[in-house]
């Protein structure tokens, strides 16, 4: 029996809203990839790091894949999702127990074409209503892949958590960690500042929230006490604006508020931050507007 460390990285992949960002938090044990009800709240590949005394993980969130694509955003969001799948050691295939639609079976078809071993995670089994109706399911779509595993789970109810790291570890190669036993990802804070305010304006505006929607930090300055932050919403269209800023702004305000206080928690430092909402013509739509916005295209 060896006592060797482990260390490697896996993907989370599978359509939006299937719960892989709320996993690799309850993985991780904090925030490191924002949640929200609104498809295709993560938009870049967010790592998470877990480190134990049996090796470290890396966990790779990724944007949902999903059909259409038909603007330069969409297109980017896939590419950034099948990049993710390059040379990881291990793949969690995330779906929703009781569903598998055309968007999953895409993901499906993906994955074929990749040599890592594919775990099926079936998340959400705590909102099935008849369990008896789970294994059926389990047994349906298991079939239609070649999966080294299929584990269901409740990421949100932290159901199965201790037993998919024993699993996800049992698969990872030996040999020495990569980073910082204290460090839960590699995102830079000024990306996570943004990422934040991004996850508050889906939370605040919910179904009203204008799908091109972005954040840039324009000023970070931080001192041993404060951190002061500039961030621009931008939006595709000027009759978006109004609806990010709300009624005498009041809006803004909330979201502004509800921002400040995650990332002084995030930071443990006080914060203060101003936003503002800024026009860039249908910026999802042209690729170079993408790419000037933060959403590089893979190397």
């Amino acid at each position: 029996m060896t006592n060797a460390t482990r260390f490697g990285h896996v993907a989370i992949v599978g359509r939006p809203n299937v719960g892989k960002s709320t996993l690799v938090n309850r993985l991780v044990g904090q925030k490191v990839s924002i949640t929200a009800p609104k498809p295709q709240t993560t938009r870049h590949r967010v790592t998470g790091i877990i480190t134990e005394a049996r090796g470290q993980i890396v966990l790779i969130d990724t944007p949902g894949l999903h059909q259409g694509g038909k603007d330069a955003l969409n297109r980017q969001l896939n590419r950034t999702a099948r990049s993710a799948l390059e040379g990881v050691d291990l793949i969690l295939f995330m779906v929703q127990a009781g569903q598998f639609g055309p968007e999953d079976e895409d993901v499906l078809r993906l994955l074929s074409q990749v040599e890592a071993p594919v775990v099926l995670v079936v998340n959400k089994v705590d909102l099935v209503n008849d369990k008896t109706d789970l294994l059926p399911f389990l047994a349906k779509v298991g079939e239609k892949g070649d999966f080294a595993e299929i584990y269901p789970m409740s990421a949100r109810r932290r159901r199965g958590l201790d037993g998919l790291l024993d699993l996800v570890f049992s698969y990872l190669p030996e040999g020495p960690i990569g980073y910082d036993e204290d460090q839960v990802t590699t995102a830079p804070v000024r990306f996570m500042a943004a990422e934040i305010i991004r996850e508050k304006l889906a939370r605040s505006l919910h179904d009203e929230l204008p799908y091109q929607t972005t954040v840039m930090i324009e000023r970070f300055e931080e001192t041993d006490r404060l951190v002061t932050i500039g961030a621009v919403i931008y939006v595709a269209r000027a009759g978006q604006k109004g609806i990010v800023i709300g009624n005498r702004g009041s809006r803004l305000k909330v979201v502004g508020q509800q921002a400040r206080e995650a990332i002084e928690h995030l930071l443990e430092k006080r914060v203060m931050l101003d936003l503002w909402v800024k026009v860039a013509d249908d910026w999802a739509d042209d690729e170079r507007s993408v790419a000037s916005l933060g959403y590089q295209l893979p190397e």
